[in-house]
C-alpha cells in the first residue's frame, strides 16, 4: 500500500518532469496521472508513474516517468486469449534511461535493486538517450531504470493488458492500493 501523501508527491514530481521535458499537459491530463508501486511499498525505489494519453481496443499511448534511480521491475507481456501479447515501443523524451532485455550481460550504467539479484535477470543494457527508441516484441522479458536525473518516455503499444503482466519478483501485486486521503474533519 502506498500512502496518499507519497502517491500525491510522486505524481506531482512526475508532472513537473513531463513539463520540464517540454510536453504540454492539460488540467485533465494532470488529474489522470497515476503511480504503480507493485505492492512493494517503496515506490521511489521500485515503481513507475503513468499518464495514459489514449487507449482503444487496439492501441494505447502513455507517458511513463521514472524518478531519479527509480526502477520498473522485470516483467513481460504474455499471450492473453487469442492476443499474442502486448507489443510496445518506448521512445525516450528526457533524462537517463537504461533498458534491460535478453542478451549478453553488458550492464555498466544501471544497478540491481539491493537484495533483488534473482528478480532482475535481464542484464543486456540498452541506453536510451532522448529521441532513441526501443521495440519490445510481445513476451520479451524486460525492466528499466532511470539514472540520477530521472527519465520521461513515451510508450506506444498494442492492446493494453497491463493487469495480466507477469513479473519475475513473486512478491509483486499489480494493483496499486492507495491509502485513503486523510480526512480534514474535526472531532
Amino acid at each position: 500500500m502506498i500512502k496518499f501523501e507519497e502517491f500525491k508527491d510522486v505524481c506531482q514530481q512526475s508532472i513537473e518532469m513531463i513539463e520540464a521535458a517540454g510536453l504540454l499537459l492539460t488540467p485533465e491530463d494532470k488529474k489522470k496521472i497515476t503511480a504503480a508501486d507493485f505492492g512493494l511499498n517503496h515506490i521511489k525505489k521500485e515503481g513507475v508513474q503513468i499518464l495514459t494519453m489514449f487507449q482503444t481496443d487496439r492501441i494505447a499511448g502513455k507517458i511513463l516517468v521514472l524518478l531519479p534511480n527509480q526502477t520498473e521491475p522485470e516483467h513481460w507481456h504474455p499471450t492473453v486469449g487469442n492476443d499474442p501479447g502486448k507489443e510496445e515501443v518506448i521512445r525516450a523524451i528526457s533524462g537517463e534511461l537504461y533498458f534491460y532485455i535478453p542478451g549478453e550481460n553488458n550492464m555498466t550504467q544501471g544497478f540491481i535493486v539491493d537484495g533483488k539479484e534473482d528478480c532482475y535477470t535481464m542484464r543486456n543494457e540498452v541506453v536510451l538517450n532522448p529521441g532513441d527508441q526501443l521495440v519490445l516484441p510481445a513476451g520479451t522479458k524486460h525492466w528499466f531504470q532511470a539514472g540520477k536525473k530521472g527519465a520521461v518516455m513515451y510508450s506506444f503499444s498494442t492492446t493494453v493488458t497491463d493487469l495480466m503482466d507477469q513479473f519475475t519478483d513473486q512478491n509483486i501485486v499489480r494493483d496499486t492500493i492507495i491509502e485513503q486521503e486523510p480526512s480534514n474533519s474535526t472531532y
